[in-house]
C-alpha cells in the first residue's frame, strides 16, 4: 500500500495495550508495595477515596531499587503484543505518524521500547507521558507529572495537541484522521477526541463503548488493528480522496470538552457511575487536586 493522501495519526496507550502487562504493576508487586498493597491503593482511586496522582506517587515512592535492576525484572515478565511490531512497521511504510500516550513514566516506556522494538524503531515512536526523576541508587522514584491535575496527564489534551500539530502538517483543505488504541479506564477521555477507536475486547474501554453507546472497533491484538486500519484508509481515498473531512470522521472531537463550556458537563459524564472514570473523562470539573502553595521564603 503507497503512503495514504491524507495526514493519519495514531495513538495507542501502552500498558495493556501495546504490552499485556502494566509496568507499574511488574514494579510495584514485585520490588515495591507488594500486590496487596497495590490493590488496595487501586480501590482506593476506583472508589473515589484519594486522586490517581496522590495514589500514584504512594506507589513509585515505594521503589527502593537502581532503574536497570528495575528493569531487568520488567524484561523477564512483559509480554509484547504479537501483532505490533508489524503494525509498527506498517504505520511506518505508510507514513502514518505512531505515537505512545500513557499515564506512566518516559524513561520506563523508552527503555522497553528500546529493548523490545531496537533503538532505531524504537526512536520513530514519540512518547507522550509524565517524565520522572530517578535516582542513580534507586532510593527515590518521584513522576513529574505533564499536568497539573489529579490525573497528572490528562491524555485527551494531549490528543488534542496531536491533533493540533497534525492539522498544521497537513494540505490546505485536509483534515487529519486521528486513531486511538486502548483498554482501559485512563484511556476514556483520549478515546473520546478520536475519529476512530480501537479497544482491546473483554477489558473496561470496551464495556465502556458497549454501555454509552460509543462506536468502537473491538481488537484481539495489532494484527486486526493493521486489517481494519487497512480498510479506513482504503475508503477514505475512495470516498474524499484525502481532501476534506475523512470518510471516519467524529464530530464531537473538541467540542465535548470545550474550555467555553467547561459546567456544562454532557449527560454521559453525569451518568457515568465511578468517580474514576469521571475523573478520566472530565478533570477539569471533577479534579479535587490542588497545587501546594509554595512557601514565601521559597517563592522569594
Amino acid at each position: 500500500m503507497t503512503n495514504p493522501t491524507r495526514k493519519i495519526v495514531c495513538f495507542s496507550d501502552f500498558d495493556g495495550t501495546i504490552f499485556m502487562q502494566d509496568t507499574g504493576h511488574v514494579l510495584f508487586d514485585n520490588l515495591g508495595c507488594g500486590e496487596k498493597r497495590r490493590q488496595v491503593l487501586d480501590e482506593q482511586i476506583k472508589s473515589g477515596e484519594r486522586s490517581f496522582r496522590e495514589v500514584s506517587e504512594e506507589m513509585w515512592g515505594s521503589l527502593r531499587v537502581p532503574f536497570e535492576d528495575g528493569f531487568e525484572v520488567m524484561k523477564k515478565e512483559l509480554e509484547i503484543d504479537q501483532g505490533f511490531k508489524e503494525f509498527h512497521q506498517f504505520c511506518i511504510d505508510n507514513g502514518i505518524i505512531f505515537n505512545v500516550i500513557s499515564a506512566g513514566l518516559k524513561p520506563i516506556l523508552r527503555k522497553v521500547l528500546d529493548t523490545f522494538l531496537g533503538e532505531d524503531e524504537s526512536s520513530r515512536i514519540d512518547i507522550v507521558a509524565n517524565d520522572a526523576q530517578i535516582n542513580p541508587d534507586g532510593s527515590a522514584w518521584k513522576p513529574i507529572w505533564r499536568h497539573q491535575t489529579e490525573l497528572g496527564h490528562d491524555k485527551a489534551l494531549s490528543v488534542k495537541e496531536g491533533r493540533a500539530q497534525a492539522e498544521e502538517l497537513s494540505d490546505e483543505n485536509e483534515i487529519p484522521l486521528i486513531i486511538f488504541i486502548g483498554d482501559g479506564v485512563s484511556d476514556l477521555a483520549a478515546a473520546r477526541e478520536a475519529d476512530v477507536l480501537f479497544a482491546r475486547k473483554g477489558l473496561r474501554l470496551e464495556e465502556y463503548c458497549i454501555e454509552h453507546q460509543i462506536p468502537y472497533i473491538g481488537f484481539d491484538s495489532f494484527t486486526d488493528v493493521k486489517k481494519e486500519v487497512e480498510k479506513i484508509m482504503k475508503e477514505d481515498q475512495e470516498k474524499t480522496g484525502g481532501v476534506g473531512k475523512p470518510a471516519r470522521f467524529n464530530p464531537r472531537a473538541n467540542m465535548w470538552r470545550r474550555i467555553s463550556s467547561k459546567q456544562a458537563v454532557p449527560k454521559f459524564v453525569a451518568a457515568t457511575p465511578s468517580k474514576e472514570e469521571k475523573m478520566f473523562l472530565w478533570p477539569e470539573n471533577f479534579s479535587q487536586y490542588q497545587p501546594k502553595p509554595v512557601p514565601e521564603h521559597v517563592a522569594s
